[in-house]
């Protein structure tokens, strides 16, 4: 996986984050794994709020770029600008984009070019990486 070094001093060790979240939650936000399809807790939901990293609380996503994509996992037409960054990803025999959290680096999912708003974008993201702050 190729995720940058963390380099914020507000991030948690990750023996810290061990402590923290479940055996999931680490395997998929610091070792780049990925949930089970339509088994995350954001999937159906359509509360209202921002969707925040599980590591470090950074804001990532609101509910109003959310939609439902069919595909198991929640899906965002985009970012808040400047929350995550982009990485070219070739693992697993294929040519993603994964996106992790600008200010902790933890990994959150992929973005795919197949979203159904004006930018084409499907931000595919993990439920296990974020805590919903509800309006």
């Amino acid at each position: 996986m190729n995720l940058l070094p963390l380099s914020s001093m507000d991030t948690p060790s990750d023996e810290d984050l061990k402590k923290r979240l479940t055996a999931e939650e680490y395997a998929v936000l610091r070792e780049g794994a990925t949930e089970a399809p339509f088994s995350g807790e954001y999937v159906h939901t359509d509360a209202s709020g921002t969707f925040n990293c599980k590591v470090c609380s950074n804001p990532l996503f609101t509910s109003d770029t959310k939609f439902d994509s069919g595909t198991g996992w929640p899906s965002f037409a985009d970012a808040i600008p400047g929350s995550t960054e982009l990485i070219s990803d070739n693992s697993q025999g294929m040519s993603r984009t994964e996106v992790v959290c600008a200010k902790c680096k933890s990994h959150l999912g992929h973005v795919f070019d197949d979203g159904p708003r004006e930018n084409g974008k499907r931000y595919c993201i993990n439920s296990v990486c974020l805590n919903l702050e509800e309006k």
